[in-house]
């Protein structure tokens, strides 16, 4: 199973979200909180049946004004 996951920093924490799940976890760098997210993951899945399958999805950049504001 291939997830898409979404990392941010927050403070001195990085946190991964797996987008389909809802799961996250975090770790002190980007390493340990995809290896966290991996170990929470598959808890989550563990017992179920109902696996998602992947969303198509890509991630891009948009440039604003800063007038916009």
């Amino acid at each position: 199973m291939t997830c898409q996951v979404l990392v941010t920093k927050e403070d001195n924490w990085y946190v991964a979200k797996d987008i389909a799940s809802g799961v996250a976890s975090q770790g002190h760098d980007i390493s340990s909180a995809l290896e966290n997210l991996k170990e929470a993951v598959e808890l989550y899945y563990e017992d179920s049946t109902d696996i998602p399958s992947p969303v198509p999805a890509f991630l891009t950049t948009l440039e604003v004004s800063a007038h916009a504001f």
